[in-house]
Parts: structure tokens; sequence; C-alpha cells
């Protein structure tokens, strides 16, 4: 079980891994960690104003204390030039309190002088990294970016590609089609000059006796129209008397239909 554990472990480490890779985007990884770069190079600007600030109270403490000692100074002579010598030793005695403590002031003003030396050299230096970093970091990101370009161009080309086959085995349907039409085209040329269609069209149709028929029943149809209209057509009563005559006394044969 603990050589299974492990293999599982490793395998779903090696998973997540891998959809990281997938997942990360160099640039922004790079911009987040130049942010970060800059924040740190913040901090220490601020840390070195923080101590500089801290000096300038103490300098401001040892110059009071400085006057207060001269003043002290000042006040055991006057006490003394009175008579005072009691006045006189508390004077002094407070004089060298004050000296004591304004030895730990620049003591502490040393340390913190020296402090910020340390702090602006690391800002110098840090300042210097975070310069080089940031264009080391828009180098790798055009980099990046191009090659990110050159692999889509690649990619589309080779879509392109398969696209392109594709289309040529499109055109090579089309053309055959292009060629099935042609030749059915010319059969039914052929046909037709061949007369094949008439005599297809006369398939099923009536015969010639049928025809003929036919047409001897449509002449007498428009001759009994003819009439009619000369019967209601004022002015036209004899010719009407006289198509009726000879109507009834000679009726119309084939032949003279024809003539």
């Amino acid at each position: 079980m603990p050589g299974l554990a492990g293999r599982l472990s490793t395998t779903i480490k090696a998973k997540i891994s891998k959809w990281l890779d997938r997942a990360e985007d160099p640039a922004e990884t790079l911009d987040y960690g130049y942010r970060k770069q800059v924040e740190l190079l913040q901090n220490v600007k601020k840390g070195i104003a923080e101590v500089l600030t801290a000096k300038k109270r103490l300098q401001m403490q040892s110059q009071k204390l400085e006057q207060q000692v001269a003043k002290l100074e000042g006040q055991a002579r006057q006490a003394l030039a009175q008579g005072r010598e009691d006045l006189a030793r508390a004077a002094l005695e407070r004089k060298a309190l004050a000296q004591r403590e304004l030895q730990s002031l620049d003591q502490q003003i040393a340390e913190l002088e020296a402090q910020q030396q340390r702090l602006t050299e690391n800002e110098q230096r840090l300042r210097a990294k975070v310069e080089a970093f940031r264009t080391k970091k828009e180098v790798i990101k055009a980099q990046y970016s191009a090659a990110e370009a050159q692999v889509r161009i690649s990619e589309a080309a080779h879509g392109v590609g398969e696209q392109m086959a594709d289309l040529g085995l499109a055109l090579q349907r089309a053309q055959e089609k292009v060629e099935d039409m042609q030749a059915r085209a010319a059969a039914v040329e052929e046909l037709e000059q061949a007369g094949t269609f008439e005599d297809l069209t006369a398939l099923g149709s009536s015969d010639d006796i049928d025809r003929q028929l036919a047409q001897l029943e449509a002449g007498d149809q428009v001759e009994r129209e003819l009439a009619r209209l000369k019967g209601e057509v004022p002015g036209s009563g004899r010719e009407l008397g006289a198509a009726a005559e000879d109507s009834g006394s000679q009726p119309p044969t084939h032949r003279e239909k024809g003539s």
C-alpha cells in the first residue's frame, strides 16, 4: 500500500504540474514577478525613509541635550560666582546626566546612519536587479509572443493545407460531375438529331384516322360558331341564309375541307 500511495501521489502531482504548465501564461507570470520585485523595492525605500525619520528625530533630541548641557554649564558657573556651591554641584550633576544621554543618542544616531547606509546600498542593488529583470522580462515576452505567433502561423498553414486537400477532392468530384453532365447532354443531342424524341412522344397517342376525325369535328364547330355570330350581327342575314342552304344541300366533305 505505501508504494501504491506514493505512486498515486506522484501521478497526481505530475497531472497537476502538466495542467499548470498548460494554464500558465509566461507573460503574466513575468509581469507578476516584476510587480512583486517592485513592491519589495518600494518596501526597502519605505524602510530607508523610516530610518531617516528616526535619525532626524534623535538628532533633534541631541541638539536639545547639547543646548541643555551648555545651559547647565552656565548655571553652575553662575552659582559658583554667587557662592552657591550646592547649586553648582546640582547643575553639574544634571549636566553629567545630560551628557551621558547625549552620548547614548549619538551612538543610536550612528547606528541609524549605518543602517541607512546599508539599506541605501541594498536599495541600489535591488533597483539594478529590478531594472535588469524588467529588461529581460520584456525581451522574453517579445520572444514568447513571436514564438506563439510562429506556432499559430504554422498551425494555420497546416490547417490551410488540409483544407486545400479537401478542396482538391471537391474540385475533382465537381469535375467528374461536369463531365457526366456533358456526356448526358451529348447523348440527348444525339437522340434529338436522330428523331428519337418525336417517336417517343408519338407513343400512346391517337393514330392518323383519329387525328383526321378530330380535325373534321373542329372544323364543323368553327362553322357553327361562325353561323351563330352572323345571325347575331345585323346585316349579315343573307350571308347566313346562303351559308345555311349551302350547308344543308352540300354537306362538307373531308376533301373539300382540305381544299
